[in-house]
């Protein structure tokens, strides 16, 4: 199991990749302003909770406010810029290993075959 990176100046670093945006988030888009990977994207929300997509004149109208949400968790390296720059401190983050392989990336290994050549298979449920 990994407890954390060396990074190049020889302290030690482990990554936190982002999960959740929670309903506190204000959509200022700051932190999609610092991602350069792409994984969270704006989206509007109705009056009714429903998330529906911005930019689209015909939905426009039934915007109650903007929020951010985490539209493609598995590109997130796990730099932790986005929670820097949160003035609401809405995100949530995951540890980067568990039991030696990180949980969204169990489905793609396993079709892959990465797990077959792995001593993982025994540790993951």
């Amino acid at each position: 199991m990994v407890d954390s990176f060396v990074s190049r100046d020889g302290s030690h670093w482990l990554p936190e990749y982002l999960s959740w945006i929670d309903e506190s988030c204000i959509g200022c888009g700051r932190c999609f302003k610092v991602c350069s990977r792409d994984v969270m994207r704006l989206r509007g929300i109705a009056a009714s909770g429903e998330i529906i997509g911005a930019g689209d004149e015909a939905e426009d109208d039934a915007i109650d406010r903007m929020l951010m949400i985490v539209d493609h968790p598995g590109r997130c390296i796990g730099c932790g810029a986005c929670a820097r720059v949160c003035p609401k401190n809405c995100q949530s983050h995951i540890k980067s290993f568990d039991n030696g392989l990180h949980l969204w990336a169990r489905p793609l290994a396993r079709s892959h075959g990465f797990l077959d050549r792995m001593d993982f298979k025994e540790q993951l449920p």
